[in-house]
């Protein structure tokens, strides 16, 4: 009797664990709870400030780059048009930042014209010099200055940020995934809870 008892109790506690939701899991790695990323203060094109708040209710995926990047910046803002278009209608509650590692350069109008060419809805964000370097490091992104010859390229990291539609820092997206993996995961942070 005293073994059917706890037989039946690991039943029971069995059977109780399959409600339990699973943990998602994401093609990106989940940075759920990382201490970056927190906010950032910087400049659109037309010279308002923006933080993370004013795209709360949307997916914000966010990447620091260069408009003069030979590769990886137009190949990161291509597959970010893509993704966005594989969302169908779940794509208006995408948001894409390209925040400028190279402020000397990336004027507002430069801004402007680069992420226009990739989607209209794509915001490019800038700032000072101090505030770049500041955003940069709170995001954990390296970046420097190369000389070449008469001019200079930039250096930096190559992976996009993804936050959900509450403003929390959730994914870290490597250069090498595809427009799939990508959409996959958006699709997860944009499912209501």
């Amino acid at each position: 009797m005293h073994r059917l008892f706890i037989a039946s109790l690991l039943a029971l506690a069995l059977l109780a664990g399959c409600d339990r939701p699973r943990p998602q899991t994401f093609n990106g790695t989940d940075i759920t709870g990382a201490d970056q990323g927190k906010d950032f203060r910087l400049k659109d094109p037309d010279g308002r400030e923006r933080t993370l708040a004013d795209f709360r209710g949307k997916a914000v995926m966010i990447f620091f780059g260069f408009t003069q990047c030979p590769d990886v910046c137009p190949t990161a803002l291509i597959r970010a048009a893509e993704v966005k278009r594989m969302l169908g209608a779940d794509g208006e509650r995408l948001q894409v930042l390209f925040v400028t590692v190279d402020p000397e350069r990336d004027t507002p109008a430069v801004l402007k014209a680069y992420t226009a060419a990739f989607d209209p809805s794509f915001v490019g964000l800038y700032g000072t010099l101090q505030q770049t370097a500041a955003t940069a490091a709170d995001f954990k992104i390296f970046y420097q200055k190369v000389p070449t010859g008469e001019s200079y390229t930039m250096d930096h990291s190559a992976v996009s940020y993804v936050y959900d539609p509450a403003g929390k820092l959730r994914l870290l997206m490597r250069h090498d995934q595809s427009p799939q993996q990508y959409a996959d995961d958006l699709r997860k942070i944009l499912k209501p809870t």
